[in-house]
């Protein structure tokens, strides 16, 4: 049974950096970089405000009522259905229409929206707007796993455990959670959780601390942290939790391992600092990624993009989201808010993520565009609390 140092040391690792001395206030940052400006409408109010809120999100886009390079418009073609029409400048020359169905009148809107994003952005990018969110909110006053759209629609509680929760994170398929919980012993263990049954399962309780799960892109092994055998180290097992092998050696703190796009390597922080390092995710000596700071922590690898990896640094007395850049073997900072950031995980597109805005007083979501640092606030203040999202593309 883990002492109460242990405990300490995983809700050190798990959880966020010290506070900065900031307020949020209202989480809007405008960048008018690099946009096409584009008129969005749609036939009822409802998908109206969706709409604009989606595009509104989006860092390559630009809302206009004039002088639009695209015309966007939305209405519903059934109850679960939604059409697009796109025409291209003041002559409305036609770019295409299309039919969207969804599992809802809201998800076919984010559907469809998706679909004129692939035919407008000139970039080649994916959509996002269909993304899934798994995060944590205390607004009971307890610590629970929720799951949402990305526009915090369809909102559903998953767990009442009353007990600490932390990181929620997505199979590939949308089928399971991984979460580390404190509810059933009391220490922490990983469970699965099926998000439509609320069905918890052990995943793994080993003496001393489990966390950090993450499952590999193919969905057939999952990386962890534990501490049984005395340092925190990073461990890989199968889908089921069984076959569980170490992958690192020393006596440095290890925490939030992620697989890389093709699941052949593995990004985790590391003390001193933290550090960045990737290793094989078969095993194999860790090779430290160069930032520039001296603190890096919650690494994510961007499947839209692999030569992409964002992370929590500190700038001074804040924490803001880098992006480390393998083709220039460096990172920059890409969020530049007077709050602090973190907690990063990326939407499909390579380009944008989701990250936690928080002060003293609350934490909120916020899609950030890495090009531009166009940050828009996505949890309602009326919702609460909500951090350690993790996103999920169906």
């Amino acid at each position: 049974m883990p002492n109460l140092s242990r405990l300490l040391l995983l809700v050190a690792l798990v959880s966020a950096p010290a506070f900065a001395q900031r307020n949020i206030g209202e989480v809007t940052i405008n960048v008018d970089k690099n946009t096409i400006p584009i008129r969005v409408s749609a036939a009822t109010p409802e998908l109206q405000d969706l709409a604009l809120k989606a595009f509104g999100a989006h860092g390559r886009y630009k809302l206009v009522a004039v002088n639009f390079a695209y015309d966007i418009r939305f209405s519903p073609a059934g109850a679960t259905q939604v059409r697009v029409d796109i025409t291209k400048g003041l002559m409305a020359a036609p770019v295409g229409s299309e039919t969207v169905t969804g599992t809802s009148l809201r998800n076919a809107l984010l559907r469809a929206a998706d679909v004129a994003v692939e035919k407008t952005n000139q970039l080649g990018l994916r959509g996002f707007f269909t993304a899934k969110l798994a995060f944590i909110s205390d607004r009971t006053g307890k610590t629970e796993v929720y799951v949402a759209d990305l526009f915090f629609g369809e909102i559903k509680q998953i767990t009442r455990d009353r007990a600490l929760m932390l990181s929620p994170r997505w199979a590939p398929d949308g089928s399971r959670l991984l979460c580390t919980s404190f509810y059933k012993s009391g220490f922490p263990d990983i469970f699965s959780i099926d998000p439509a049954t609320a069905q918890h399962t052990t995943f793994v309780s080993f003496r001393g601390t489990n966390s950090g799960a993450r499952f590999s892109p193919n969905g057939q092994q999952v990386a962890m942290v534990l501490s049984g055998e005395g340092t925190p180290e990073i461990y890989v097992s199968n889908a089921q939790g069984r076959q569980v092998t170490r992958k690192t050696r020393s006596d440095a703190v290890k925490s939030s391992p992620c697989f890389s796009p093709d699941g052949a390597r593995l990004v985790f922080a590391m003390e001193a600092g933290p550090q960045l390092y990737t290793m094989a995710a078969a095993g194999g000596s860790p090779q430290r990624l160069t930032t520039g700071f001296s603190y890096n922590a919650e690494p994510d690898w961007s499947r839209g993009n692999p030569n992409r990896i964002a992370c929590t640094v500190r700038v001074g007395r804040q924490y803001q989201i880098a992006r480390y850049d393998f083709a220039k073997g460096s990172a920059e900072v890409v969020s530049k808010a007077d709050f602090d950031g973190i907690e990063p995980s990326w939407l499909a597109d390579g380009r944008h993520l989701v990250y936690t805005a928080r002060d003293r007083s609350t934490s909120v979501l916020c899609v950030l565009d890495t090009e531009t640092g166009q940050s828009r606030r996505i949890s309602p203040a009326s919702f609460g609390s909500a951090l350690q999202a993790s996103v999920w593309t169906p």
